[in-house]
């Protein structure tokens, strides 16, 4: 079934809805404070088979179909972004992987003059169906969750998930051709923080990249301060042990990398709370039901989905709206002030990974 090429929604074949207005004038998406927005991570489901204790609660409710967007909705937001100079797009979700006919979008995706970078972020439970066809879709880099090598522990960190199921993912990525694949890491003091060492000699021995991601304060989760472990403390604790290299080099995210001479694997870390990326952002995200937020740390957003609706022959309004949306994106976010009380109280598999 991972060749499926079906199309998934009744208009999907229209040509004429595939020639809305793409002649508009195009141009880059700057915000007030100069930095242009050439990244978009567009979740396409809220959905997950998995329940990680850090992105949603054990018991979620999902969004009825009706209310997120459709593929071709999907597809149309990823046309216009990339006529506003956006050059990279990954796709999130949930589980990305879980929507069904999520390949044909991709397959889409691929095609995208302009679109220089299609990725795509995975629980890596999926991967060993679909490794191969993401390859020829024009997927060119993953990102895969892998929070723990021990598989008790991570059933406990997923509810849910199997670890061999993951790493069964991993192999199947490779074989498939994907190169520098990265590993995703969220830091968890009581729960994982002590395989670190371990999961950097697995990148290394899989020949694939390790970010390490300090805990982000989105939704009601309480007990965030007690697991909270800063990139600054991860990194001394992994040069006891590896001999780790500053590295100026950029995947075009927010990750600041190091290098172990003579090897290929990078190990970067994310770190909102200790070391604000903010100045540099390049990055939009837009939510399954069409929400653009312009901050993952802010709750201003851009209903996309109801002018999509009202305008199925004509992006103009969509366009506009993302332009406008630009004046919505702060200066910076404060993580660091919202540990027990998140001011983003919506839960980061509902903004999309």
């Amino acid at each position: 079934m991972h060749n499926e090429t079906l199309n998934p929604d009744p208009d999907a074949g229209n040509p004429a809805l595939h020639a809305l207005n793409r002649d508009l004038p195009a141009g880059p998406l700057i915000d007030k404070y100069g930095r242009q927005i050439s990244y978009v991570r567009l979740s396409i489901t809220d959905r997950c088979d998995f329940r990680c204790t850090y992105c949603m609660s054990e018991k979620m409710t999902f969004l009825p179909r009706d209310q997120i967007m459709s593929l071709e909705e999907c597809l149309r937001v990823a046309q216009v972004f990339v006529g506003l100079g956006v050059s990279k797009l990954r796709i999130t979700g949930g589980e990305p992987l879980v929507r069904p006919n999520a390949l044909w979008l991709l397959q889409q995706l691929g095609q995208l003059d302009g679109l220089r970078e299609l990725v795509l972020t995975t629980n890596g439970s999926q991967l060993d169906r679909y490794a191969p066809a993401l390859r020829d879709a024009g997927v060119r880099r993953l990102n895969i969750s892998l929070d723990t090598l021990d598989a008790e522990r991570f059933r406990s960190i997923t509810r849910i998930g199997s670890l061999e199921k993951v790493l069964q993912g991993i192999a199947a990525a490779r074989q498939a051709g994907f190169m520098h694949t990265k590993l995703n890491v969220v830091m968890m003091r009581g729960f994982n923080d002590d395989e670190f060492g371990d999961l950097v000699r697995f990148a290394l021995d899989q020949e694939l990249d390790i970010s390490f991601i300090e805990e982000m304060p989105l939704g009601a989760i309480a007990g965030r301060s007690r697991t909270y472990i800063s990139s600054q403390e991860t990194l001394a604790r992994l040069q006891a042990d590896f001999e780790l290299v500053p590295s100026a080099e950029s995947s075009g995210g927010p990750a600041r990398y190091w290098r172990i001479p003579g090897r290929q694997t990078r190990i970067g870390f994310i770190s909102p709370h200790s070391h604000n990326f903010c100045g540099t952002c390049n990055r939009v995200r837009i939510t399954a039901r069409g929400e653009l937020y312009p901050c993952l740390g802010h709750n201003d957003a851009t209903a996309l989905l109801p002018l999509l609706r009202q305008h199925p022959d004509d992006d103009a309004a969509v366009r506009q709206a993302i332009m406008d949306s630009m004046g919505l994106k702060p200066k910076a976010h404060d993580f660091t002030q919202q540990m027990e009380v998140p001011q983003v109280v919506r839960f980061m598999s509902m903004t999309g990974g």
